[in-house]
């Protein structure tokens, strides 16, 4: 019994420090990836071939496949992605993730713990954040290995046991039995790497002989393959309550692993043969572990072969089983793209925020424009004001309370923190614009409520500084969108316009009731109409600082890809 207990707190505690050292390495190569982690990223949507290479760096860096998958299938709810686009993505994936089989397969026990050393001290020395990011991928690299050695010391004694021989004989015999071996052990572990490095570890076990493996490359082949339809359990969830797209996107994920798998489970002795002949030569239990990872990369890499000139045939098979199109729509209020499940990936996160600033900052601005449209009298457009109002309020709160966890989950590097504090502050001052139209448009309506009319000169005036507002709101927003620092600057010029023409307005008003032209009891909604409009100025100059800091939304194109042209658009003098 106490064997019994020492081998299972042996495996479990030796799984927890793999998946431990894994996660960590992750969040590391990630921070230590930085900028190039958007670039990869900007290779997802270009073609089915860029898309599977993209597919498979973005695995690499995440060390989980499952976790591609997971984000793509948010990228295609938001409508960020189509679906062939993602199919290739998932199939780059599928490869991508076999590395850290490969990465298993090297025999570096006699170097775990000066690896684990160097890479803490780097991490404890060094004050630069991408040099201790460094560190800590090392150290963590360290720890799975550590995970590894410990799994592999304590399922020796299985070796001996009749009950496991017998066991792994018969999935040997009956391949049926080790697919569902594997799908099930991944399935509880919810992670394919894991699984397929405890195969290795166990399969590297021998036999009576001292030479051979306890169940050989014949009987580890089904295991891996139950292993890949296994990982696709976490696709189908992530698309529970998700759109007909989302759906489809993890279905072809499950298509993808299920033909593979049921191909090539009528073939395991010939591709198991292929196998051995690319593999190093050796004792099978040396040499065994190498052999798995190489039929797990050769497994992925022939089906996406097969499978990537056939995604419109995928694209058929996923929309015949999942039928119709999307027919609710989410309501306005409702975030569009922002998915938490992605909030553990920063970029990806930091991207789908920025999206939705465009769109909340887009219901703003027509906020402002129904807004003018109320001083005009224009119902058509004034009717809008109310719709806008409700809908910026409710997204600016989903925004803040989805970046604010962002920020606090400390993922992000010290650059990927300061760009989503200064997001922050841009979507606080879109909301700070709105509070001013809400104020303007009361008095406005107020003003209205008393059946009196501005003359036609005020109402001109105003007008024209509604017409100021509007483009210096327009141009802040296309600063921060395309981080243009010149556009930012003309900006805080142009606010001196406005300034000016305040002033400018408040002395022509005064001269008409001087005059009689004016009723004297309007100068106090004239003035706070023209108050609140510069306050409106001067929230579209913080943000237009933001972009002179180079804070700008965060996309999936290349810094150096084609720049959105600038308007040059003339302020009224």
């Amino acid at each position: 019994m106490n064997d019994i207990l020492t081998t299972v707190f042996g495996l479990c505690g030796g799984l927890a420090m793999f998946l431990f050292g894994m996660n960590s390495m992750s969040d590391a190569l990630q921070k230590a990836a930085g900028a190039r982690m958007k670039q990869i990223l900007s290779y997802l949507t270009r073609n089915p071939i860029m898309g599977a290479l993209a597919g498979a760096l973005v695995t690499a860096v995440l060390q989980s496949s499952s976790a591609t998958t997971v984000m793509v299938i948010g990228f295609v709810s938001a409508g960020l992605m189509s679906l062939p686009q993602a199919i290739s993505v998932i199939f780059g994936a599928n490869i991508g993730t076999t590395m850290t089989a490969q990465l298993m397969a090297f025999k570096i026990s006699d170097y775990i713990y000066p690896i684990i050393f160097i890479g803490f001290m780097i991490y404890f020395v060094s004050k630069k954040e991408r040099v201790k990011n460094i560190g800590m991928v090392i150290f963590s690299f360290g720890l799975l290995f550590e995970g590894i050695e410990i799994m592999g010391s304590v399922m020796k004694p299985l070796a001996s046991s009749a009950i496991f021989t017998d066991l792994m004989g018969k999935v040997t015999e009956i391949p049926a039995l080790g697919i569902v071996l594997g799908a099930v052990m991944t399935l509880v572990v919810q992670s394919s790497s894991a699984t397929i490095a405890v195969l290795q570890n166990f399969a590297a076990q021998a036999g009576p002989d001292g030479v051979t493996s306890i169940m050989g490359l014949t009987g580890a082949i089904p295991i891996l393959l139950g292993d890949n339809i296994g990982t696709t359990i976490t696709a189908l969830l992530a698309s529970v309550g998700q759109n007909k797209a989302a759906k489809r996107t993890a279905l072809s994920h499950s298509v993808f692993n299920l033909s593979g798998s049921i191909v090539m489970a009528f073939l395991i002795r010939p591709f198991a043969a292929f196998i051995t002949f690319i593999s190093p030569k050796g004792n099978e239990v040396d040499v065994i572990a190498r052999q798995i990872a190489n039929a797990h990369t050769t497994f992925n890499i022939v089906c996406t072969l097969i499978w990537l000139p056939l995604i419109p045939l995928m694209v058929r098979i996923v929309t015949t089983i999942i039928r119709g199109d999307d027919k609710t729509a989410r309501a306005a209020c409702q975030p569009q793209y922002l998915d938490n499940r992605l909030i553990d990936q920063p970029v990806a996160a930091m991207y789908l925020v920025s999206q939705e600033i465009r769109r909340c900052a887009a219901y703003a601005l027509d906020m402002l424009r129904s807004s003018k449209a109320v001083l005009a009298g224009d119902e058509e457009l004034a009717n809008q004001y109310d719709t806008n109002l409700d809908v910026v309020k409710q997204l600016r709160a989903s925004i803040v309370d989805y970046t604010t966890r962002l920020l606090s989950r400390g993922g992000l590097t010290e650059m990927q923190s300061e760009r989503t504090a200064g997001l922050l502050y841009v979507v606080n001052n879109i909301d700070r614009v709105t509070e001013r139209t809400e104020e303007v448009t009361e008095v406005v309506r107020d003003l209205q409520a008393t059946g009196k009319k501005l003359s036609e000169q005020a109402n001109s005036e105003l007008q024209h500084c509604y017409d100021v507002a509007l483009k210096l709101f327009d141009r802040s927003l296309r600063s921060i969108q395309e981080g243009d620092a010149e556009l930012a600057r003309s900006i805080t010029v142009d606010k001196k316009k406005m300034r000016k023409a305040q002033k400018k307005f408040n002395k022509a008003h005064l001269a008409r009731v001087k005059a009689g032209e004016c009723e004297p009891e309007m100068t106090a909604q004239y003035t706070a109409i023209l108050y609140g409009l510069e306050r409106m100025v001067d929230n579209c100059v913080s943000i237009a600082e933001e972009a002179m800091d180079g804070i700008r939304f965060v996309t999936l194109e290349p810094d150096v890809a084609k720049e959105l042209a600038v308007e040059n658009t003339q302020l009224p003098e």
